[in-house]
């Protein structure tokens, strides 16, 4: 007969252990959550987002939202490896989700604010008075935003 063996998990291991249960249950979405600024014409934000990261028929696409990843890899990954280790060290899953959320939306504002692409039209710049894409009256910018919430749950 084999002898029992008993496992003991540390208090360290179960935090450990609460924190994967919670990363399992939670998720941050960083952009724009339709409803929830709307333009004085009635237009939502998050349609005009997707306008300009897309383009349309009549303007170019003016990617922010991907350039925000794909220009900071670097950055991104060496911030996500900073939260695992203050998840390690304490910190919930709900802050440090909360954290990334605020890192990324840094990001897409940065790159609207900053980023290189395809100039207006001049037809554009006489109705806006500005050759800089996607910044008019600050409000798409001003809309990114991030929420924590229970995976799975449906709304945007």
């Amino acid at each position: 007969m084999g002898a029992k063996v008993k496992i003991r998990v540390t208090p360290e291991g179960q935090r450990l252990q609460r924190i994967l249960k919670e990363l399992k249950e939670l998720e941050v979405r960083v952009g724009f959550q339709h409803g929830k600024t709307v333009e004085p014409d009635g237009t939502d934000i998050c349609d005009i987002a997707a306008w300009n990261e897309l383009g349309t028929e009549h303007t170019p696409a003016r990617p922010f939202l991907r350039k925000s990843v794909d220009d900071n890899k670097n950055r991104i990954k060496a911030f996500l490896e900073y939260q695992m280790q203050q998840m390690i060290h304490g910190v919930s899953a709900e802050q440090a989700l909360k954290e990334i959320g605020i890192f990324q939306k840094d990001l897409i504002q940065e790159k609207i604010t900053e980023g290189s692409f395809i100039p207006n039209a001049v037809s554009t710049i006489i109705q806006k008075g500005s050759s800089k894409p996607l910044v008019d009256t600050g409000r798409m910018r001003q809309s990114v935003n991030y929420v924590v919430k229970k995976k799975e749950s449906g709304d945007g």
